[in-house]
Formats: C-alpha cells, structure tokens, sequence
C-alpha cells in the first residue's frame, strides 16, 4: 500500500471567531470575512504553512437560503466574491502554487438538520446558484457535512455536470457511526454518490471516535475515502438559524491526540485527512509531522 496522504486545511468557522473576539452571528466565519478580511487571509495562509494541499472557500454559511433568513440575499454575491478573492491571495503570498482552493456546497438551510432540508429540486437549483458563483476562483468542490443522500445527491450533481473535480462529505450520527444523522445507512449514501464519479467520498464534521468507526465501511466501498472531523463537545445545541455560541469544544482534544487519529486514519487506508470545527492550524501542523515521521508522503491535490 503506498503511503500518501492528501492533507486538508482545518475549521475556519471557530477559529475565525475565536481570533475575531466578535461575537458568534447565525452567519459565522462569513461575518467576519466581511468585517476583517485581512483575518480570514492569514488563516489561510496558517493552514497553508501547517502543511494544507487544500484550502476551502470561506462560504459556509453563504447559501441562498441562510442569507434570506439570517441577513440579505444582498450579501450572496459579495461573500463569494470576497471568499474567492481572499483564498487566492493567501496561496499566492504563501508562494505555494500547488496548493488547490476549493469551493464548498454546504447544506441549504442548517448543519445536522436532516428534517429542514429542502426537496431535491429546491437543493438542486440553490446548490447550482453556489456552484455558478464559485466555479471560476476555485480548482474543486467540496460538498461537505451533508446529512442527507438528497442533499449530498443533489450537490454532486451541481458540481460535477459543470465538469468540476467533486469529493463528498457525509456528516454521521455520533450514536451511530453506520448512519448519517438522517438514520440513512452510510453504504446507501456511499452508494448514490459513486456513479457520478466524484474523486473522493468522505465523511467530516462528526467526532472523531466516530469518524475512526466507520473507516472501516468507508475504506471497502471507496477507492480513495477521507474524513475530517470536528472538535466539538456535542453538536446538539445548534439551532436552525442559530449561533455556535453554545457548542463546546472538547478539551482533550490537543493536536497531539487529533494527529493520533489522523495516523490510524491513514494506517486503516484513508488517503485524505483534514480537521473540521475546533481543529486548527495546530492540529493540521501536529498531523504533517507524525505523518511524516511515520514516512508519508504529503502530495498536492490531483
């Protein structure tokens, strides 16, 4: 088995906050790229130099359907504008060309909310709307933290009818790491993605013990299978339309350990790795150096 690993940028969300001192808005990381953009580019640019072959967009939250809700459609093309903008800046300071900027397709209306999300027409044309604003500053897309096979159906579509470089990324139930946190089996979901021939399939923004129990599923039905996963206490406290003011992160989760996971990860097949929210440019730091002491190889993106 050959030794290569993909490594991702972490959470932009939280740390942003955290590093803003703002207080958290429903519009997250995308209220403070609008306030102090100059933070979002040194954050990039962190977790170039933690060792990141991939940067994500900072859009989370920009969907159409948050922007109604939470602030103004107004601001849909102005995030993204500035989200492209800024992404490629940072790689350009960082002098690393190979490293690639990705788009992201979030879910429409809320994160772990399987029951808001939209009808497969209605996730089709919002995500179509993302991928038409951000295909031209961007060399993949990310469908990522997806609880649904409809929205992660729906997304893969967008994306990869304009011909673009897709990985997916499913979000799973913490009580149940065999299912996403709709109840749908995971062997489903990886099954409803595959034939769209997307490069990647992963799973992201859930623990990582739960992240670390679904590998070995993961590993048998993808070819190249990744994960991400999230520091967080516990994501039950997150409304629709709410803040992450009341998401705690976990204490114990120090880079240290997060890179222990990230080498099992690898060890078990996983051949790209990240951090979701509460994982820094520390952890992604921590991550390259076990890695690479254990003799992989760390390539850009292809």
């Amino acid at each position: 088995m050959s030794k290569s690993v993909i490594l991702l940028d972490g959470g932009m969300g939280q740390e942003l906050v955290r590093r803003s001192g703002l207080t958290p808005t429903p519009l997250w990381s995308t209220r403070v790229m609008l306030d102090n953009p100059s933070l979002v580019e040194k954050l990039h640019i962190d977790f170039i130099e933690a060792g990141a072959k991939v940067i994500a967009l900072n859009n989370y939250t920009a969907t159409p359907w948050r922007l109604s809700r939470d602030a103004s459609i107004d601001l849909f093309e102005p995030i993204h504008q500035s989200a492209k903008k800024i992404a490629a800046s940072a790689r350009q300071k960082s002098g690393q060309n190979d490293v690639k900027i990705a788009g992201c397709l979030p879910p429409i209306v809320a994160s772990y909310k399987p029951n808001l999300v939209p009808s497969e027409q209605e996730c089709l044309d919002q995500y179509r709307r993302l991928v038409d604003i951000q295909k031209d500053g961007i060399d993949m897309m990310f469908c990522e933290t997806l609880s649904t096979v409809r929205e992660a159906v729906t997304a893969v579509k967008a994306a990869t009818e304009e011909g673009l470089d897709t990985v997916v990324s499913f979000t799973l139930d913490d009580e149940n790491p065999r299912s996403l946190r709709s109840g749908e089996n995971l062997e489903d979901a990886i099954e409803a993605v595959t034939s769209f021939g997307v490069k990647a399939i992963s799973v992201n923004c859930s623990m990582p013990e739960t992240v670390t129990a679904a590998i070995p599923l993961l590993t048998k039905k993808v070819s190249t299978a990744g994960c991400y996963a999230n520091g967080f206490q516990s994501i039950a406290p997150l409304e629709a339309g709410g803040t992450t003011a009341g998401l705690k992160a976990r204490k114990d989760l120090t880079p240290q350990l997060y890179a222990q996971y990230a080498l099992q990860w690898a060890k078990q097949g996983v051949k790209i790795i990240g951090g979701c929210c509460e994982v820094g440019p520390s952890h992604i730091a921590e991550v390259r150096r076990v890695l690479t002491d254990e003799g992989y190889k760390l390539p850009p993106f292809k």
